[in-house]
């Protein structure tokens, strides 16, 4: 692998994060413009309208970053981590059904039931593509900002990836949601930083248990 400073992969961490963002200048600027109305205003047509063309950008982004680090700096995303302990997997089982419990307190019940009867079922899979296409996206920052703090401080076994994203995208949904909204996605951001380290940095074990951490 080429020698790579801390830096390159924040860097990398802070594009993925930028990514997100996005959405922001769709939903706050281009698109009130065509529709002449606030996104709180919007259709069904037009909210799957947003989600069609906000995962089309985060998708674009996602693969490039992807892509240039795997040209420029040799990094593999997708090499296998090594095998994991049982007491890994009863770790992981533990934050799992911890975030399972935080969402349901959160929404007051079942997030999913909650959102399929609210958007109706076309509305529901759009929007679950788009958390997919989020997920993506989230990981990229929690796996480079890994990186970049081990590269600085050398040591392997602190989840600085989790504290990473609390600290952009949890501290983001302060604005962008509410209060409530960003504490439970400040914590989410902590627990999947520790989730990452938990499967060996296996990104084939972790974006599964992530993306079923963020949706239920």
């Amino acid at each position: 692998m080429k020698k790579v400073s801390g830096i390159n992969y924040f860097n990398l961490a802070a594009l993925a994060f930028a990514s997100i963002g996005l959405e922001v200048l769709l939903a706050f600027g281009i698109e009130p413009m065509i529709y002449g109305s606030p996104i709180n205003e919007w259709t069904d047509l037009q909210n799957i309208i947003h989600w069609v063309a906000t995962c089309i950008l985060w998708g674009a982004a996602s693969w490039y970053i992807i892509y240039f680090a795997k040209k420029k700096y040799d990094f593999d995303l997708f090499q296998k981590g090594n095998k994991m302990a049982v007491w890994q997997w009863v770790l992981v089982a533990v934050f799992v059904i911890g975030s399972l419990v935080l969402s349901y307190f959160d929404w007051n019940g079942s997030k999913v039931i909650k959102e399929f009867f609210a958007n109706g079922p076309v509305k529901f899979i759009f929007q679950y593509i788009y958390y997919l296409f989020e997920t993506v996206l989230v990981t990229l920052i929690l796996v480079f900002g890994q990186n970049a703090f081990e590269k600085w401080f050398h040591k392997r076994n602190i989840p600085y990836g989790g504290i990473i994203l609390a600290v952009t995208w949890g501290i983001g949904h302060f604005f962008t949601k509410d209060v409530t909204t960003g504490i439970v996605t400040v914590i989410s951001g902590l627990a999947f930083g520790s989730v990452y380290l938990l499967v060996n940095r296996d990104i084939r074990k972790a974006f599964p248990i992530l993306w079923i951490m963020f949706v239920l």
